[in-house]
């Protein structure tokens, strides 16, 4: 089967699909993969077409109106500047889907941020579409929506919200899937009525957010799709070198954030560092990090897979997106989340409710003195570390992608 997986966003939003994409490809199937041109030469190096899709995320975030959301956070203030970010370029997007689904494909398969202009494109085709989500968005009674924040509103409250924040995606990508039927030839209907009945597989693990029993019957929770690992890459000898010079360090990054102000942010970890007196890894990312060289005991990297660095850590400090919550917990590493916007603080909180966090200190109240107090608390306390290796161990019992493959087989009988 030609299987077209089309995907947007960060480099977590595109790495957990180069990997089930290589699980369908060694299953016999030929699997293109389209997304930003900046992430060619990973979705190359797991052995998959790439096909290019328009917009560079990274400039997105960089952009007055990306920093306007990282301001804005989580809740109805994020979902709105959401909606202004990504109507801009939401157009550009489905006709470079369009384009992508053009060589043909037998499935299309989309995510929470291509799912409803890809349903168009599989509709013009006359192909199916499986929609892949990193997040649970679908309405429930069993908690809040995931971008608006961890406060239960209670079984009836939750659900108005998901229906609610339902409505307001929908009327962010009703534009641009109207002028995209009308590109394609196809009559106009509500993207409601694109989603009706449409299979939805979860990429995240039943032990970390259980299935809720009031989801439709064609929801389902598969367990993580894992980045394949990159057999080209070693890990450069200065990190090793440091590695080897002392006690397991801690892991700082704070991955696709772009922060108006990097050099405070890196002051404020630096300072953090030496008050809970131990070693660090400080990935630079997105925001750029850039610790000075005269620092001993810090080191800063650039991009390093998280499956080989993490279990390595004693401990991780992270933006709490769904990519590296999934990383951490899949190297039974204590975690201490600094969440931002968006759906950060749900990971946050079901990490804290793992018992592998301390609990989580948002991004506007970072300080040198509460993350220092954290780290000390994390290591010092052996609780977060078992429970940690506990949620690592059933982890390894799950087989996300043999999930994915059997839904897909169902669809093709």
């Amino acid at each position: 089967m030609r299987i077209l997986i089309a995907t947007a966003g960060s480099r977590g939003d595109v790495a957990p699909f180069t990997g089930l994409g290589a699980r369908l490809h060694a299953a016999g199937h030929q699997v293109a993969l389209a997304t930003h041109t900046s992430f060619a030469d990973s979705v190359r190096s797991a052995g998959l077409e790439f096909r290019p899709l328009p917009v560079d995320p990274r400039a997105e975030l960089a952009s007055a109106r990306g920093q306007q959301l990282l301001r804005a956070g989580s809740g109805p203030r994020g979902l709105l500047h959401l909606v202004r970010l990504a109507r801009s370029f939401m157009p550009a997007l489905g006709t470079g889907i369009a384009n992508a689904a053009e060589p043909g494909a037998d499935l299309l398969l989309t995510t929470s941020t291509t799912a409803d202009l890809g349903q168009v494109v599989a509709e013009a085709a006359g192909i199916p579409n499986i929609a892949l989500h990193l997040q649970p968005l679908s309405p429930t009674r069993e908690f809040a929506p995931a971008v608006t924040g961890t406060r239960s509103l209670s079984g009836p409250g939750n659900l108005l919200a998901g229906h609610a924040v339902q409505a307001a995606v929908d009327r962010l990508f009703a534009p641009a899937v109207r002028g995209l039927r009308r590109q394609l030839g196809l009559p106009q209907r509500s993207v409601a009525d694109g989603r009706r009945n449409r299979t939805v597989l979860h990429g995240f693990s039943p032990r970390v957010v259980p299935r809720p029993a009031d989801w439709h019957p064609t929801h389902e929770v598969t367990g993580y799709w894992w980045p394949p690992a990159d057999p080209a890459w070693k890990p450069p000898s200065r990190l090793l070198d440091f590695l080897a010079a002392g006690p397991p360090p801690v892991y700082i990054g704070f991955g696709s954030l772009v922060v108006p102000d990097p050099e405070r942010l890196t002051t404020t970890v630096l300072a953090a560092v030496r008050a809970a007196r131990v070693r660090a890894v400080v990935q630079s990312g997105w925001s750029g990090l850039t610790p000075p060289d005269d620092h001993d005991d810090v080191l800063t990297i650039g991009d390093t897979p998280h499956d080989w660095l993490f279990p390595r850590m004693a401990a991780t400090v992270h933006h709490a997106g769904a990519g590296t919550t999934a990383a951490t917990l899949r190297a039974g590493t204590p975690t201490i989340p600094v969440p931002a916007q968006l759906d950060a603080p749900f990971w946050s909180a079901r990490l804290t409710h793992l018992g592998t966090s301390p609990g989580p200190i948002p991004l506007p109240h970072l300080t040198a003195a509460r993350l220092a107090t954290a780290i000390r608390h994390t290591l010092d306390n052996p609780h977060h570390r078992t429970h940690a290796r506990t949620v690592a161990t059933t982890l390894t019992t799950e087989d996300g992608p043999a999930n994915v493959l059997t839904a897909i087989d169902r669809l093709a009988r």
